[in-house]
């Protein structure tokens, strides 16, 4: 990736590996479910205009994740990347926040020419105040971090986990995908898929943040399971808290907005204990930290499409 060389400058040199925006609209949900939320776990203030996180090695191979207010400029390297183009990413000094040691997302490059990724040690000239290294949330079990990358992943895999829904079978229970049943944000099908390697298409095994999936929930789930038998009762309670960010609305980030096609809108929200994503003119998704590795569909019903454009409606959106 651009920012990489093979000889070895001054120790103090950044190659840079990889780099990630930090803003209301856009930022690495695995660190929490807002922007503040993410922010704190940088110890960062949640300023508006947000952040670029430039991640790293120096010429020792240390890991560090230098922080910089220059949004656009991190925008434009992230977007050449993406298209296959080399971008030199050298952050002006003027534009640098601080610098971490350590990195907040796990990567699977390094840098060449320089010793293995590895977190600096202490400085002694700090004694005992440096901040102790950034490390990747644990997304090896199921929790909030696994949660939220199985909702991004969804929702960058949107037609290929939509294809798994038989409408008329998943939703029989309810009248079909636009039928009613006076619940508070449509109706929760009668099944559910699970983040699993059984039924899921190959591209939508495995999440871009290297979050494997659970390939036995499929076999090891039962069919008295809550999940597995009608209406979730954490479904229900997730459904009105989004409903209840209408009235009151939640931090920056914790509604996201991004394109879909036709006239479409991608939604994913977040709560305690949950995840919620959706396309304004279809169904939506939930996931549940109670509900390890399970996709519980939720068909549009008479309620769902308006909950869907409020939230849109309170959505922050890329700009």
């Amino acid at each position: 990736m651009a920012g990489t060389d093979d000889a070895v400058a001054e120790d103090d040199a950044l190659y840079v590996l990889t780099a990630v925006l930090l803003t209301p609209a856009q930022f690495p949900s695995v660190l929490g479910d807002d922007y503040p939320a993410a922010c704190g776990a940088l110890g960062l203030e949640p300023y508006a205009e947000g952040y670029g996180l430039v991640l790293g090695q120096d010429g020792d191979g240390s890991r560090w994740t230098v922080v910089v207010d220059d949004v656009s400029l991190v925008a434009v390297a992230i977007a050449s990347w993406d298209c296959g183009m080399e971008y030199d990413l050298s952050p002006d000094d003027r534009s640098v926040v601080c610098a971490l040691p350590g990195w907040p997302l796990a990567l699977a490059v390094a840098a060449p020419g320089v010793p293995a990724p590895h977190d600096p040690p202490p400085d002694p000239e700090a004694e005992g105040t440096d901040l102790p290294p950034l490390t990747p949330p644990d997304t090896e079990t199921w929790g909030p971090a696994q949660r939220r990358l199985g909702a991004d992943e969804i929702a960058l895999q949107w037609a290929a986990w939509r294809d798994q829904i038989d409408d008329e079978t998943t939703f029989a229970g309810s009248n079909g995908p636009d039928g009613a049943d006076g619940t508070d944000g449509g109706e929760t099908a009668g099944g559910s898929d699970e983040l699993s390697g059984a039924d899921v298409p190959d591209d939508a095994k495995e999440s871009d943040a290297g979050a494997a999936v659970d390939s036995e929930s499929a076999e090891e789930a039962s069919a008295d399971s809550p999940a597995l038998t009608g209406t979730h009762p954490g479904v229900r309670r997730a459904l009105a808290e989004a409903h209840a960010y209408v009235d009151d609305p939640p931090p920056p980030g914790r509604i996201r907005s991004s394109f879909a096609p036709g006239d479409a809108r991608t939604l994913r929200a977040d709560g305690p204990g949950w995840s919620l994503v959706a396309r304004t003119d279809d169904i939506a998704f939930v996931l549940l930290d109670e509900e390890p590795g399970e996709v519980l569909p939720v068909g549009r019903g008479a309620a769902l499409p308006g909950l869907l454009k409020a939230l849109d409606a309170l959505a922050v959106r890329p700009a």
